[in-house]
């Protein structure tokens, strides 16, 4: 553990943040103390408080890098992948196997400050990533149906990962990982939305 003093100030806010992702992951969001958090990184209990005044402004910050980790990522996929909106929809899963501590803080909207300007805005681009991943798989959808299409595919996404999250999935993750299950699951969810004869 390093010594009390160890981190420059800007250094800090990095290893607090670091600290609590670890803890929320392991233990969940109600297991986070701002005094603990400042034990694990060395400093006096007091130090915190230079960037978080409390623990709902630390759990904003965690949202936050959330949100962007998780736009920037479906944003390379517009971009790289020939089926736009299936592999945003796998990264969205990944994004949660992977950084489970931001995943469970960042749709918790009870926990933080929901109308933090930084926070508002990176919830606001992954919005607009997610309708651009809609709106390639069907162009030429009206607003309001581009933006229906990019809630259900929001809730595809967002439900799988929280109930492979909860273990509902563990009999079929035996032999793969959730991030390949979705995938084979949403290829079949998307060729029965396009297959002649099927109904509307």
């Amino acid at each position: 553990m390093p010594g009390r003093g160890h981190y420059h100030h800007g250094h800090l806010r990095r290893a607090i943040i670091d600290a609590a992702v670890d803890v929320i992951a392991q233990d969940g969001i109600g297991a986070i103390s701002l005094r603990d958090l400042a034990r694990r990184a060395g400093v006096s209990h007091a130090a915190p408080a230079h960037h978080f005044h409390d623990k709902a402004e630390l759990l904003t910050a965690i949202a936050v890098e959330g949100f962007e980790l998780l736009s920037d990522s479906l944003e390379e996929a517009l971009d790289t992948a020939p089926l736009p909106l299936l592999e945003v929809g796998t990264r969205y899963v990944r994004f949660s196997v992977e950084h489970p501590g931001h995943f469970e803080v960042m749709y918790r909207p009870e926990v933080y400050h929901r109308d933090d300007p930084d926070l508002v805005a990176a919830r606001l681009w992954a919005r607009r990533v997610l309708c651009t991943g809609v709106s390639t798989a069907s162009p030429g959808l009206d607003d309001e149906v581009l933006r229906s299409g990019a809630l259900a595919a929001w809730a595809l996404a967002h439900g799988f990962a929280t109930l492979a999250r909860s273990g509902n999935f563990d009999e079929y993750l035996e032999r793969t990982s959730a991030t390949e299950l979705f995938h084979r699951m949403a290829v079949r969810v998307l060729s029965m939305g396009t297959s002649p004869g099927e109904p509307a």
